[in-house]
């Protein structure tokens, strides 16, 4: 009998100008059950921007959640109902950003600060979808890393209706470092959030931090429900393929990265036909998917070459290729 396992098993995290449609079509295709995430849209950006632009995505990327920025009930509310009629799996409210420029808008990590405040946005948005209502967090604020805070944070959520919580392992500073810091200087502490799951048993918790290679995925596992995984998978995407297998207990994609790279020129194809969309703009996520290989550094440069522009993407992926035969046959002959 096949392990049903949590949707929330396995996850590509928001990330900020990167994990855009066409990134998460990219990352599909060599995962079928990871979740995946949109980048983080402001209520600010549905509710007076262009709805298609924020919110349009291919069909294969199911499942695939939409990460709100918002700190008004009635403003987050109308959005998720937006995000629900779109069609998303899940609605899932950003309380971990610590950006200034997030902190201005009075939403993101400094949110954690007033946890009734977030209660009511739970459940304002829960009472207008079907969909899952779901937190990604931090550990704590600034310097103080009592567990009591963030343990309070969870429990007043959980009241509010809320079952599943991504948890970044570290506390947010808002201020004095940068984003990029706040990935790196806060240090790790994955026993907060395992004592989460110990404090929260039914509850569905899945970490967020550090997590780089496949072990310690399985490590983390052992522990929470689930596993969210940033900058690693994003630079190093040929990981992926490696997941459904490991973690899901199915079989690959059975694609090969020559066949990732001819879908995702097909699909630029697509989009240039439909859409207008330039290749140069889809072919940045991919850049990783050489990652380690022979000839990498030269099928990376084709794809990034602005001089390349003018070209169609069949045309690059010829100049591409060429770049990695290249690279093997010096290295043949050495």
């Amino acid at each position: 009998m096949k392990t049903a396992y949590s949707p929330h098993r396995l996850s590509v995290a928001p990330m900020l100008d990167w994990t855009d449609k066409h990134c998460r079509y990219f990352h599909r295709l060599m995962t079928r059950h990871a979740r995946l995430y949109t980048e983080m849209v402001t209520t600010g950006a549905l509710l007076h921007g262009d709805v298609p632009r924020h919110l349009d995505y291919n069909a294969e990327e199911h499942s695939v959640a939409l990460q709100l920025g918002g700190s008004d009930a009635a403003d987050l509310a109308a959005c998720a109902k937006l995000g629900e009629q779109w069609g998303y799996d899940e609605i899932n409210l950003n309380c971990g950003c610590p950006s200034e420029r997030v902190q201005r808008g009075a939403f993101g990590a400094c949110l954690m600060n007033e946890a009734s405040l977030v209660a009511d946005c739970v459940k304002a948005m829960q009472d207008v979808v079907d969909v899952p209502v779901t937190v990604k967090h931090r550990i704590g604020i600034d310097r103080t890393e009592s567990y009591d805070f963030v343990r309070d944070f969870v429990g007043t959520l959980s009241d509010a209706g809320c079952k599943v919580f991504i948890v970044h392992a570290r506390n947010a500073w808002l201020k004095g470092l940068s984003p990029k810091e706040n990935r790196e200087v806060p240090p790790l502490r994955y026993d907060v959030v395992y004592q989460l799951k110990k404090d929260f048993p039914a509850l569905t918790i899945s970490i967020n931090g550090g997590i780089q290679i496949t072990t310690q995925v399985a490590e983390q596992l052992a522990h929470v429900d689930g596993v969210m995984l940033g900058r690693e998978a994003y630079h190093n995407p040929w990981w992926l393929a490696s997941w459904d297998h490991a973690f899901f207990g199915d079989p690959q994609s059975g694609l090969t990265r020559g066949e990732v790279e001819e879908h995702m020129v097909a699909y630029m194809e697509r989009e240039a036909a439909q859409h207008g969309t330039s290749w140069y703009t889809i072919a940045r996520h991919m850049l990783g998917l050489r990652h380690g290989l022979p000839g990498a550094r030269k099928w990376r440069q084709a794809w990034s070459d602005h001089r390349h522009k003018g070209l169609s993407a069949r045309e690059v992926l010829k100049i591409a290729r060429q770049g990695v035969r290249a690279d093997l046959t010096e290295d043949a002959a050495a």
